[in-house]
């Protein structure tokens, strides 16, 4: 060798290193939730990065919220040259920790290689920056560990370093000046901003062009410079970034230069910035026939402060505790899908708006339940106050809410769901429910109507209500309210040790031809069974009969029975309409929930339960055909004259006469002495 010549050295390459946005994990968190479940197969992503920006540091390549698969195309700006990668998630850190990285590196880069032998790469030269990700998702904690890997062909020989300088230094001032105008002007045009590899030519004249790699062929023979240029990341002024490793081994390949020009692309503040740029001249050993048909070797995984261990990162203290708190509480209901219920319809549940008549033990349960379900809109209705007693069984009150007087319940119970999950939309109403049986005065009755506007109002503008009061009178308006406004009504009444939780049918005008054809009967409310109209049971009544005696385990059963018809309801695709189960339903009917019963029965003493069907009665003194007409013909005045007046619902519905018959049927029976009591039947 020539003392003058300067001796051949290894050509080093700055290595790629990687940023991910927190949008990304954001984003790959919902997608796994909602739609990926445990399913671990490799997810095509897309990484973007641009040629280094600033003279000291350099360009990552990027993950950002788009870089997962959607349906729209993704296009490169002069900040995001977009390049394919493979997201590989497992579902257990043990997965994780064993996944063969080497394997998948190799696989990566094979791709790499066909696309380079196929001629592809020199269709869409972004494919030579492949790269990978292997991950795992702790969804809980929102934590994640990650390692990426920047495939690398490994020519053998290795590339040797014969030249490096500054752009600036090697162009003349002409070239310099051509070459900084078409670099921009690539880079401008919307066509090759994300076009990360291509050729610079420069004419006799010092004219620059910038042509895509696939016109390699056709410039063969011009008496021009010819470079190879590609977006350089890498700041460092004495060596090329990592790019360079693969497009040198197509080089190689494809076209057996042993010398090759490369042109380092670097930019300032936008443009082309030659003095950060690099120009630079490879020697490349060709293989002994001509050709290179196996496949080269390949590195590539990314070094963690030096070492070869994974990344990784929390989002639960920069993240909104109240979005956090949702994600948390989605993340039950969104794994029951993923294992059981893939069918499950969360939407309609986060959306429904229940009314919730009556905040004690039933109701502080039936919220809580509610909560758990996702369902996160939820109105109080309730007159009374919170009582020492009270704490103990009612959970969603305390000590504190006793204080004087005492809070409102309905009050006291939005304020504590608001303090339990700060993102439910909950309010309070402080309102007593005008009952039958119960007279008022004259004074009384502007305020008593202005309460039956508002309890209609309610009901109207919600999905669903819940009767969770203590009295049987209390419940007749909201199923009256519920059956005009075909409402989903779900009862639930308590006794000392038993329960009764059920689901009130369509109103008696809203069946549809279709449903009328397939069952012509609509299921029963609360007060269809009765032969009496509903009065007053709160006078005269002792200390234990005002207070609600129960055992202590009851409400919680029922409340939970009470929710979850409801979310039947709710997932059924007949909704209210759906008929009512039992035990021996063999459950065909599209439910993804299992059987839908019409009423539950239970009993603690006897640690029993069963499911009844009751049809609607046309006799019933809340939901019949001829009360709801009523109520439409003549609104708040048909209530005053219930409330007022104790046999009017018996008279109207016809159960006066009933009952006056089976008196007569009871007298005849009696006088009757002929008569066997082995011969007679009564259908009751």
């Amino acid at each position: 060798m020539d003392e003058k010549e300067s001796p051949q050295t290894i050509l080093q390459f700055a290595p790629l290193n990687s940023s991910v946005d927190e949008g990304f994990w954001h984003s790959f968190s919902s997608l796994k939730l909602d739609k990926l479940g445990i399913d671990d197969s490799p997810i095509s992503i897309t990484g973007f990065y641009a040629p280094c920006s600033h003279p000291q540091v350099s360009n990552h390549l990027t993950l950002l919220s788009e870089s997962l698969p959607s349906d729209d195309s993704i296009h490169g700006n002069r900040n995001k040259c977009p390049v394919p990668g493979i997201l590989y998630n497992t579902n257990t850190v043990e997965s994780f920790n064993k996944l063969d990285k080497q394997s998948l590196l190799k696989a990566e880069a094979n791709k790499i290689w066909e696309d380079i032998q196929s001629g592809k790469a020199l269709e869409d030269c972004a494919l030579l920056s492949r790269f990978l990700v292997i991950s795992f998702a702790d969804l809980k904690k929102w934590s994640f560990r990650y390692w990426f890997a920047f495939p690398a062909l490994v020519l053998d020989p290795p590339a040797s370093l014969i030249e490096l300088k500054p752009a600036s230094e090697y162009f003349s001032t002409e070239e310099a000046e051509s070459v900084s105008a078409a670099c921009n002007d690539w880079r401008d045009s919307s066509a090759t901003t994300d076009v990360p590899f291509f050729l610079v030519s420069i004419s006799s004249d010092s004219k620059a062009t910038i042509r895509h790699l696939k016109d390699f062929e056709s410039r063969q023979g011009d008496d021009q410079k010819l470079l190879f240029g590609f977006y350089d990341p890498c700041h460092l002024p004495s060596n090329p970034g990592w790019p360079l490793r693969n497009y040198l081994a197509l080089i190689r390949s494809r076209w057996n230069l042993e010398s090759v020009c490369f042109f380092c692309y670097r930019e300032s503040r936008g443009f082309a910035d030659l003095n950060l740029s690099l120009v630079g001249q490879a020697s490349l050993t060709l293989s002994s026939d001509g050709s290179a048909e196996t496949v080269p070797n390949s590195v590539g995984w990314e070094l963690n402060k030096g070492k070869r261990v994974p990344r990784s990162i929390s989002l639960a203290n920069s993240m909104d505790p109240t979005r956090l708190a949702v994600s948390a509480c989605d993340l039950n209901l969104k794994l029951m899908r993923w294992r059981a219920l893939p069918s499950l319809d969360l939407n309609v549940l986060s959306s429904v708006k229940c009314l919730l008549l009556g905040a004690g033990t039933l109701g502080c349960q039936v919220a809580r339940t509610l909560m758990g379900w996702g369902i996160r809109n939820i109105t109080f209705v309730d007159y009374g106050r919170v009582a020492m007693s009270n704490p103990v069984r009612q959970s969603l009150y305390t000590f504190e809410d006793c204080a004087g007087r005492g809070e409102f319940k309905a009050v006291a119970a939005v304020k504590s769901l608001n303090q339990i999950f700060p993102a439910v939309e909950s309010s309070g109403v402080v309102m007593a429910i005008p009952m039958p049986g119960h007279p008022i005065s004259s004074q009384e009755e502007e305020s008593v109507l202005g309460d039956c506007n508002r309890l209609r109002d309610l009901v109207e503008s919600h999905d669903a209500v819940f009767l969770l009061t203590d009295t049987r009178e209390s419940r007749w308006l909201p199923s009256l309210l519920c059956a005009n406004a075909n409402k989903v009504a779900i009862n639930a009444a308590l006794g000392f040790d038993s329960y009764m939780v059920m689901r009130h049918g369509a109103g008696p005008t809203s069946l549809s031809d279709d449903m009328n054809k397939k069952d012509g009967q609509r299921l029963g409310c609360y007060f269809c069974n009765d032969v009496v109209a509903p009065q007053d049971s709160m006078t005269d009544r002792t200390l234990d009969q005002q207070c609600t005696v129960t055992r202590p385990g009851l409400a919680p059963i029922a409340g939970a029975l009470a929710v979850e018809l409801l979310v039947g309801v709710l997932q059924h695709p007949l909704g209210i309409y759906a008929k009512g189960d039992n035990s021996s339903s063999s459950n065909d009917d599209g439910s993804p929930l299992g059987i839908l019963p019409h009423q539950i029965r239970g009993s603690i003493s006897q640690f029993s339960q069963m499911t009844l069907l009751g049809q609607a009665s046309n006799s019933c003194t809340a939901c019949s055909e001829t009360v709801v007409s009523e109520y439409r013909e003549r609104g708040n005045s048909f209530i005053l004259e219930v409330i007022n007046h104790p046999t009017y619902l018996e008279d109207l519905t016809g159960l006066t006469e009933l009952k006056k018959a089976a008196n007569s049927f009871n007298l005849d029976w009696e006088d009757d002495d002929d008569i066997d009591d082995d011969d007679v039947a009564v259908d009751l």
